[in-house]
């Protein structure tokens, strides 16, 4: 007895001897920033360092998993929760996936890019594309969307006049009231907003904090949006300048443009095109002295059938330098541009293949055309040289440019070879809707309007509303579980450099403000009225948006006006023009002191992020560093709601958190305050529909 006795007692000693800790899942941690990746834009052949983290002495083994080879990781450095295991190889010149296998005694864990799981093998590896470099600058940059005829009328003198032309079935509009809404066809609507308005509101938006300006197409082109261009080598000097004009306006009731001197004058002049393309290189000029970086909207996919190449209006046909369209002579220069299905139909040949069946936008013929093909590379280029020094490029529906994906990606290949050998930080981002993984690749474009992974679940989590304001969805709103789930599935769909510079905007020219989204409204303009877009609008929510814009991973974009308070449901009624002297002073108070948060707090532009708490109507994340983060905590509930928060999990060092700004139904403060974490967790108390942003003590 007493021998049985003394080996349960030496067994019993062993195990306590030689008991783990509880595994804690939860700390196991890695992603492709620059916390846990080195360099993080590693280049082909070079050396790369990955790490891990892990509670600290909670595993047996960590092996790093690189495409069929493994290799060992040890631990390299540590702190007061975690073990950081690191490894070194060497990358070749092609994508490389990657995970981690973690061990626990006879327990075998992976952890890839959808986090931990027990099995054999990774279905969501982490990728390293070697050589892919988007611009430093753009990383988490503040960008500024400006749909350029509504934002600002700085000289009259270049504004549209009524009835200079005739488009989509009327005279064109010169709208007197610049607080009037636009019409449900607004199109033929122009109330003189210009690049001299733009350069008279720099000192607003450097004061703002924006670091860069997307505007929406300033080539010359008929239309107040412009994506139906008329000529993608000039400036529309309806924005610029008009130094010749004369001729004369269409007289009621005449429908022909070919009558339409006035407005011949004012688009072909080359006095008037080279002078507002100077206007530009100046705005460019400016703006760069401000540290605001310059972005143009391409549209390649079609053109207006008032582009010169075409002339279906007949503006040029009679135009001193410019050769003859291919609607109005075979004999055209650019009769290979576009797909005529009738051989025989000159002159005046209506017979081209339109965007859609849309006759008023022609589809550019790439595949037939190597001179089209040639010169929109030539375009591309051109317009992010000297002397006009653009920074990038926005691609409007760009998947949607040739017949076949194939060839779409050859032509992406080659314009990204052109815009980055021309300039090699300007910036390359796209419309698209659904997985943009195969455009990123380093090859192609740098990264997208960011719908799947921003956008869309924002709006379903704050509102339940459609970013259209089609549908409301009550299982979606105050779904934290459906937010995160949505955020980590799009967001796998980016390559790291892509996602740090990927355009987060709540609104924009395709969709319904934010703000209109609050409402709760389902329909449009046209069967609810102007009216509805704001009554009911809930700026205690918009501004939980906003915390969530600039804290996100990504560059946090806003729509021109979305900071004064602007409201609209889709277009046109999203392209009001932006109220100066009547602005939400509070509401662009708040974006100024996010964006201030955004700049501040590095964790925010280039930092990883995590999960911390997920529950009915209220999250938790936080962005951070190996030793410092930055919480954010959002309750959507009209209840007050008490959280513990796990911020152990976001590896701070210090046991305190300062908040940095905190928004209520009332407004918000910016007052500091001390939180001391009991364990490593956060206990605090919300108002109802509130959010507080939270850093570790500096």
């Amino acid at each position: 007895m007493n021998h049985q006795f003394n080996d349960k007692t030496e067994h019993n000693l062993w195990y306590i001897n030689t008991m783990r800790p509880i595994f804690i899942k939860k700390a196991l941690y890695s992603d492709t920033t620059g916390n846990y990746l080195n360099p993080p834009e590693p280049a082909p052949f070079s050396e790369v360092t990955v790490s891990f983290r892990t509670a600290i002495d909670n595993v047996d083994e960590v092996t790093l998993v690189v495409k069929d080879e493994v290799y060992p990781m040890t631990v390299t450095s540590s702190n007061k929760w975690f073990d950081f295991y690191s490894c070194t190889f060497t990358l070749s010149d092609a994508e490389v996936p990657y995970y981690f296998k973690v061990r626990v005694g006879r327990l075998n864990y992976i952890y890839d890019s959808a986090g931990v799981s027990r099995d054999s093998e990774s279905r969501n590896p982490f990728f390293i594309v070697p050589g892919f470099h988007t611009p430093d600058w753009a990383k988490g940059a503040v960008m500024y969307q400006i749909y350029t005829e509504r934002f600002c009328n700085g000289d009259p003198s270049n504004d549209v006049e009524t009835g200079e032309y005739y488009y989509v079935g009327g005279p064109v509009q010169k709208i007197e009231d610049w607080s009037k809404v636009p019409a449900i066809d607004g199109t033929k609507e122009f109330y003189g907003g210009d690049l001299q308005g733009v350069i008279n509101k720099l000192d607003y938006l450097k004061n703002l904090g924006i670091d860069a300006i997307y505007f929406n197409p300033l080539f010359v082109s008929p239309s107040n949006h412009k994506y139906d261009t008329q000529d993608y080598e000039h400036i529309d000097p309806h924005f610029g300048k008009i130094i010749v004009d004369g001729g004369e306006c269409l007289k009621d009731g005449d429908t022909d443009n070919k009558h339409a001197t006035k407005y011949q004058i004012r688009v072909s002049a080359m006095e008037n095109l080279e002078a507002s393309d100077a206007l530009f290189c100046e705005l460019v000029r400016l703006a760069h002295e401000k540290g605001i970086k310059v972005i143009l909207d391409g549209v390649f996919n079609h053109c207006g059938s008032f582009n010169k190449w075409l002339d279906r209006e007949r503006i040029y046909e009679d135009s001193e330098g410019y050769a003859k369209g291919a609607y109005v002579s075979e004999d055209s220069p650019y009769r290979d541009y576009f797909d005529f299905r009738n051989k025989e139909g000159w002159p005046y040949n209506g017979s081209y293949d339109g965007w859609w069946g849309y006759d008023t936008l022609p589809k550019l013929n790439y595949e037939g055309s190597k001179n089209l093909y040639d010169k929109i590379i030539e375009i591309a280029a051109k317009w992010v040289s000297e002397p006009f020094n653009a920074d990038g490029w926005r691609l409007d529906v760009a998947a949607d440019l040739g017949h076949s994906p194939e060839f779409n990606h050859e032509f992406f290949r080659r314009f990204r070879s052109a815009v980055k050998s021309a300039n090699p930080e300007a910036l390359i981002l796209a419309e698209h809707y659904g997985d943009p993984k195969s455009w990123l690749n380093g090859k192609e474009w740098d990264s997208v309007m960011n719908y799947d992974a921003f956008m869309e679940p924002v709006t379903w989590f704050l509102t339940g509303m459609q970013k259209h304001s089609d549908e409301f969805r009550g299982d979606l709103l105050g779904n934290a579980g459906a937010f995160f789930d949505t955020m980590l599935y799009a967001g796998n769909k980016f390559f790291a450099p892509s996602k740090f510079v990927a355009m987060n905007q709540l609104s924009n020219h395709d969709h319904s403000r934010f703000l209109t989204r609050t409402t709760g409204k389902v329909g449009r303009i046209g069967t609810l009225g102007a009216e509805a877009a704001s009554e009911g609008a809930d700026k205690a929510v918009m501004r939980l948006a906003v915390i969530m814009q600039m804290t996100w991973i990504g560059a946090p974009t806003i729509y021109y006006g979305d900071e004064a308070g602007l409201a609209g449901f889709t277009d046109p009624d999203n392209r009001r023009t932006y109220p100066w002297g009547n602005e939400d002073m509070q509401l662009i108070g708040f974006h100024r002191e996010m964006i201030r948060i955004h700049k501040e707090n590095f964790e925010l532009k280039s930092g990883s992020l995590i999960k911390l708490l997920s529950e009915n109507y209220a999250l938790a994340y936080a962005r951070f560093s190996r030793d410092t983060c930055v919480v954010v905590i959002i309750n959507r509930d009209e209840a007050e709601r008490t959280f513990t928060v796990p911020v152990w999990q976001a590896a701070p060092v210090s046991d305190r958190l300062e908040r940095v700004i905190l928004s209520t139904r009332e407004g918000y403060s910016i007052d500091r305050r001390v939180y001391d974490l009991d364990g490593g967790s956060l206990v605090i108390t919300l108002p109802p529909v509130s959010g507080v942003v939270l850093r570790t003590e500096r």
